[in-house]
């Protein structure tokens, strides 16, 4: 697999983390991977052939242009094909000022840009599939999402609360996050749903887990016992209960290679 990463220009940096790009030949015998949640959008370009998803057991088509809204488990996928993909990645709240409906609508959903844009979609997605180069494509996305950028939905206290989050691994109660903003627990709920599709617990447990995989990828840890203490689970049985709930697998299962594609994106954030 061949993986990039590209930044985003100044005035997009504030919403969008990284734009990606992932090309791989085609598999002799294509392997499923599992895609992990970790708390960001993504408005996905396949280059390539097709990638099937799988949901509650039904193997669906992705769109050739799409935005995927909050994974809330994990995303079972498998190459039809050649691998071409060009992906931005957004920060945890960062597709909000250019949402065409509510960001909570979308969890868990690959929505066609044609269907969130308009026609407006369907075009951009023609500009990126028949770009030449990479820097083509982000300047395609960069000039759709500049027009479309509305400042007034930024909401300011979910951002410094994902901070925080960020700051300690998620390791911290809601109810010391309601505390520290100054924001009832039911209302920063609400903001949080609006803002990012997910609850503060679940970003929470999102940014600890992701903190945990790359220890794990990066073999920085003497222990899963260790691992689960240094992480502040209430105890081992915690530790792997919440593991499971987003990887479909157990901490000693990690390995595997249906996990390729996910320790790519592991790999390269800070």
């Amino acid at each position: 697999m061949d993986y990039q990463t590209f930044e985003p220009g100044p005035e997009l940096a504030p919403f969008i983390k990284c734009y990606w790009t992932l090309d791989s030949p085609k598999e002799d015998v294509p392997q499923s991977q599992t895609i992990v949640p970790d708390g960001c959008m993504e408005m996905i370009f396949h280059y390539g052939d097709l990638y099937k998803q799988y949901i509650q057991g039904e193997a669906i088509v992705q769109p050739r242009s799409c935005v995927f809204g909050q994974l809330t488990q994990p995303l079972r996928i498998k190459p039809t094909g050649i691998t071409g993909i060009f992906s931005v990645r957004f920060h945890h709240d960062g597709f909000l000022p250019f949402a065409a409906i509510p960001i909570k609508e979308m969890d868990d959903k690959a929505i066609p840009l044609e269907d969130l844009f308009g026609a407006a979609g369907a075009e951009l997605g023609e500009k990126v599939f028949h770009s030449k180069t990479v820097q083509e494509k982000i300047s395609h996305v960069e000039n759709f999402l500049q027009e479309r950028l509305n400042p007034e939905t930024i909401d300011r206290i979910v951002q410094s609360t994902i901070d925080i989050l960020l700051n300690v691994n998620g390791q911290i109660s809601v109810n010391e996050l309601s505390q520290q903003t100054n924001i009832n627990r039911r209302q920063l709920e609400r903001r949080f749903s609006s803002a990012i599709g997910m609850s503060p617990k679940q970003l929470s447990k999102t940014i600890r887990l992701q903190s945990i995989l790359k220890q794990l990828l990066h073999k920085e840890y003497t222990s899963l016992t260790a691992l689960a203490y240094d992480a502040e689970y209430y105890d081992q049985a915690h530790f792997i209960k919440d593991f499971k709930e987003f990887t479909g697998l157990s901490p000693k299962e990690f390995y595997g290679d249906h996990l390729q594609m996910s320790s790519l994106f592991y790999k390269k954030d800070s």
